[in-house]
């Protein structure tokens, strides 16, 4: 798995059909129209994100490796 920033990830997550629904602190929150999930995706500056944390989120939203 290719590991990404926070802020990557929400690029990511904008282009795959998630619209961002506010901030808490450093967390952006997503949401999808018709879906009951809100993914939470940590932006610290241009850090790198946990391997599980990536994996929770690429889970939730229904994406792959091939869409990194």
């Amino acid at each position: 798995m290719k590991v990404i920033s926070g802020k990557r990830m929400c690029r990511v997550l904008e282009n795959h059909g998630w619209t961002f629904d506010h901030a808490n602190g450093s967390h952006h929150i997503y949401k999808r129209a018709g879906n009951p999930i809100t993914i939470s995706v940590p932006v610290h500056a241009n850090r790198d994100l946990g391997r599980g944390i990536q994996r929770a989120i690429m889970r939730d939203a229904g994406l792959t490796d091939d869409d990194l």
